[in-house]
């Protein structure tokens, strides 16, 4: 298996780079989050999960270990392959993602493309004890946060705000102060937007 690649970085689109090892050019698909962490230098490493079918052998790079041990979580799901995992990644970041299936957040996996609601309680009936112990996670404070985020999403989007919009604001507020009331965290929303 290939654990890691390095090298110099040749091509690079958002989802998708080359990297040259020797001469070689690997081929590597990528997240959306993994893209948006590419260092603008010539070389670069990234951390590879290989998948290998009867039909070919595909690269998937990853700039943190972490973001690579959620792939390989979320590709043992019955239902995901590497293309869902990646638009997973690629929609929520890896700590949104454990967070939605440590405090069983169905709605914040559901709104990933391609995920339905059966996929999105398998996941979470699959990986949740993984996650829980994985990551060390304290469930009740997870699910606190949540809850307070959620209601302060809610209330942004009856205030006419873009969901996607308000989500990343929320999201930053939340990160730098966990403890925020709704109310809170409304405000200082409102003050960003």
């Amino acid at each position: 298996m290939i654990t890691h690649i390095q090298g110099k970085l040749v091509e690079k689109t958002p989802t998708q780079v080359v990297i040259d090892c020797g001469g070689v050019g690997y081929h590597v698909n990528i997240s959306l989050h993994t893209f948006s962490l590419l260092p603008n230098a010539d070389f670069i490493k990234l951390f590879t999960h290989l998948q290998v079918k009867e039909d070919s052998h595909t690269l998937y790079g990853f700039v943190e270990k972490s973001e690579r041990e959620i792939f390989k979580l979320l590709l043992s799901v019955s239902g995901i392959g590497a293309n869902i995992a990646r638009t997973m990644l690629s929609s929520l970041d890896p700590k949104q993602i454990t967070n939605a299936i440590a405090s069983a957040d169905v709605v914040t996996i559901q709104s990933i493309k391609g995920i339905g609601s059966k996929t999105a309680q398998r996941v979470i009936l699959d990986l949740k004890e993984k996650v829980l112990k994985l990551y060390d996670l304290d469930e009740v404070s997870i699910t606190l946060n949540n809850t307070n985020k959620d209601e302060a999403l809610s209330a942004m989007e009856v205030l006419g705000f873009v969901r996607k919009t308000s989500e990343k604001v929320i999201d930053k507020i939340v990160k730098e102060d966990p403890e925020a009331s709704v109310e809170s965290i409304i405000k200082k929303a409102l003050k960003i937007l």
